[in-house]
C-alpha cells in the first residue's frame, strides 16, 4: 500500500473516531444510567439489546465515513463534475436519452500559464473558465447541464440533443473566448463536438472529441474518411490481425534518376474485404496494445511475399516502442537471418525517448543484422531533429509540409538548414509527396539525396491476403 493511502486510512479513522466517541459516550451514559437506576427490575433482554445498539452504532458511523470519502462529486480546484462522478452520470444519460451531444473545452495554454504565472493562478483560471462557459451557455437558455475536469485544461459537457443543435453556438463561444481573460491572463480555448450518432459507447465519443480537436488544431480539413462503428472497428482491427488480412503496396524511391528502394504503405482489411487507413486503425492498434503484433505480421507478410525482389531494399514505418521491445527484437533477427531482402525501418514518435545510450545499442544491434534506420517527419515533429542530433541513423525524411508545391519555394533556407546538417553528420536525406515537374526540377537543386513522389512512380501492390 502506497503511503498516501495509508495517511488516508489513518485520517478516516481519527475522523471517525472523533464523530463516534460522543454519540458511544452517551449510549453508554445512558445504558450505566439505567443499570443504576433500575438494576433490580431490569431483565437479561435489556443488555443484549444495549450491546447490539452499540455495535450497530459504531458499524454505521464507520460505514458513513468512508463511504463519504469514497463517492466524491465535485472537483476541489474547477468546482465541476469529477471525472469519475461525470463518466457514471454520462453513461446514465446516454441509455435514458435517444439523442446526446458531448462537447470538449480544452486551455490549450494552461501549461504555459502554470510555467508563467504560478500554479495557484491556473488553478484560478480551470475555476474562472467553468463559471464563464456556465455563464455563456445560461445566456442561451441551457441551464443545469453536466460540467466535468477531466483532466489538465480539459472539460466535459453534456447537453440534451444532435450535435447539430449545438454547432453554431459552439462556434461562437470560441469566437468570444478570443477576448476572455482572467486577470489579465490571456486564455485559450479550443473544442470539439460529437453525439451519440458516432457511437453508444461513452469512451469511443471522447476519444472522438480529442481526435476532432487535434485535427483542428494541425488545420486538417481533409474529407472524412467514411464513418466506422468503432466497436466494429475493434473487431475489424483484432480480425485482420490474427488472420493476417492486410495488404501491402510499395513505391519507388529514386537517387539521381535510378530506383534505390521501396516504401511499403499498409492496409488492413475487414471481413467484408473493405480497405482500412492507417490513420482509422493505428489508434485502436494503440489503445488495444497491440503494436507489436501488428508490427511483426506485417514484417513477416513482407518477407514471405511472393512479390518481393530478392536483395532489394524495403522501407517499413515500424513504432518506436515496438522496436524497443525485446521480444520483438529477438522476433526480427531470426526473421533477418534466412531474409532474401533488406529491411530499412522507418520511424516516427511526438515524445522524445531519453535513455539515448540504450536507444543507439539498439538501433546498432539492428544495423548488425542488415537493417537500415530512417528518422522521418524532420522539420515538423521537434524530436526528429533532436534524433537527428543524437541517433546513429542512415536516413532523415522530411515532413510532407516542406515538399508541398505551394510552400517549398518559400522554405528553401529552412531544408537548406537541414539538408547541410543531415549531411554534415553523414546521414542521407529524403523527400516524399513530390507530386509535379514543377517540384521536382526544383528538388532537384537542393541536393536531396533522395526523392519519391507519384512524379516519379506509381504504387504497386506486392501483398494482399483474401478475406
Amino acid at each position: 500500500m502506497l503511503l498516501p493511502q495509508t495517511k488516508e486510512r489513518e485520517y478516516r479513522f481519527k475522523l471517525a473516531l472523533r464523530m463516534g466517541l460522543p454519540i458511544f459516550g452517551l449510549i453508554l451514559a445512558l445504558v450505566l444510567h439505567t443499570v443504576l437506576e433500575n438494576s433490580q427490575t431490569l431483565q437479561i433482554s435489556f443488555y443484549v439489546e444495549s450491546l447490539i445498539l452499540l455495535v450497530f452504532s459504531i458499524y454505521f458511523i464507520l460505514y458513513l465515513i468512508y463511504t463519504g470519502f469514497t463517492v466524491k462529486i465535485t472537483d476541489d480546484v474547477s468546482k465541476t463534475f469529477t471525472r469519475e462522478y461525470l463518466f457514471s452520470y454520462l453513461k446514465e444519460e446516454l441509455k435514458r436519452e435517444k439523442e446526446y451531444t458531448l462537447i470538449l473545452i480544452s486551455i490549450d495554454n494552461l501549461q504555459d500559464i502554470n510555467t508563467l504565472y504560478g500554479m495557484k493562478n491556473g488553478d484560478n483560471v480551470l475555476e474562472k473558465v467553468a463559471l464563464w462557459v456556465a455563464d455563456y451557455l445560461k445566456n442561451q437558455s441551457i441551464e443545469n447541464f453536466p460540467l466535468g475536469h477531466i483532466k489538465g485544461g480539459d472539460f466535459i459537457l453534456g447537453l440534451k440533443g444532435i450535435e447539430s443543435d449545438y454547432t453554431t453556438m459552439l462556434d461562437l463561444m470560441c469566437l468570444k473566448s478570443d477576448e476572455f481573460k482572467v486577470d489579465d491572463i490571456e486564455i485559450k480555448l479550443s473544442s470539439s463536438i460529437s453525439d451519440s450518432h458516432y457511437s453508444q459507447e461513452l469512451d469511443y465519443i471522447v476519444e472522438n472529441l480529442f481526435e476532432l480537436q487535434e485535427q483542428k488544431r494541425d488545420f486538417k480539413r481533409a474529407q472524412k474518411d467514411e464513418e466506422i462503428n468503432p466497436n466494429e472497428l475493434e473487431s475489424f482491427v483484432i480480425n485482420a490481425i490474427d488472420n493476417c488480412h492486410l495488404s501491402i503496396m510499395t513505391q519507388d524511391v529514386f537517387l539521381e534518376n535510378k530506383r534505390s528502394f521501396r516504401e511499403c504503405f499498409i492496409k488492413l482489411k475487414s471481413p467484408e474485404g473493405k480497405l482500412l487507413y492507417p490513420k482509422s486503425y493505428m489508434k485502436v492498434i494503440n489503445k488495444l496494445g497491440l503494436g507489436v503484433k501488428y508490427d511483426l505480421m506485417v514484417l513477416e507478410a513482407l518477407l514471405y511475399s511472393a512479390k518481393i525482389e530478392e536483395n532489394s531494399i524495403y522501407a517499413l514505418n515500424i513504432s518506436p516502442t515496438s522496436l524497443r521491445n525485446e521480444k520483438f527484437l529477438h522476433t526480427i533477427r531470426e526473421l533477418l537471418k534466412e531474409s532474401k531482402i533488406k529491411i530499412m525501418f522507418i520511424l516516427s514518435e511526438t515524445e522524445y525517448f531519453s535513455h539515448i545510450s540504450r536507444y543507439n545499442n539498439i538501433l546498432s544491434s539492428l544495423k548488425r543484422s542488415g537493417v537500415l534506420i530512417t528518422v522521418d517527419r524532420l522539420g515538423t515533429i521537434h524530436t526528429s531533429f533532436l534524433y537527428l542530433r543524437e541517433l546513429k541513423i542512415d536516413f532523415i525524411r522530411f515532413d510532407t509540409y516542406y515538399s508541398n508545391a505551394e510552400r517549398i519555394k518559400d522554405n528553401r533556407a529552412i531544408i537548406d538548414g537541414f539538408n547541410l546538417m543531415a549531411h554534415e553528420k553523414g546521414v542521407k536525406t529524403w523527400m516524399k509527396n513530390i507530386t509535379n515537374r514543377e517540384t521536382l526540377e526544383f528538388v532537384d537543386s537542393l541536393k536531396i539525396d533522395y526523392l519519391q513522389g507519384k512524379e516519379l512512380s506509381s504504387l504497386e501492390l506486392i501483398y494482399e491476403k483474401k478475406v
